[in-house]
């Protein structure tokens, strides 16, 4: 699908991917807005609101890499969604502590 961007199967994340995608301050926030459901990337924001566009899509990047979050396409935008049950399933009780 055009737009598609990779993401890592359940059986491909690691707890050291996860931890460091978590360990930035601005990726943190954005994961703990996804906490409370899915978000237009557009809606979406680092703590500061003043980092540039190509910082944003990096952040996006890292936690998609590292299995924390999945990108896709949502007509003309992309959906921004935390991969509760992947991470709950593979580390129990790491989201619930990391995000209080």
């Amino acid at each position: 699908m055009p737009g598609d961007l990779p993401h890592p199967e359940r059986s491909e994340i690691q707890l050291t991917d996860v931890l460091f995608a978590l360990s930035d301050p601005e990726r943190l926030a954005i994961t703990r807005q996804l906490a409370d459901g899915p978000l237009d990337m557009a809606s979406c924001h680092a703590t500061d609101p003043n980092l540039p566009k190509s910082t944003k899509s990096h952040f996006m990047k890292v936690l998609r890499e590292a299995g924390v979050i999945r990108n896709e396409p949502n007509g003309r935008r992309r959906m921004l969604t935390l991969r509760r049950d992947d991470l709950d399933a593979l580390f129990p009780g790491l989201l619930d502590s990391v995000l209080r």
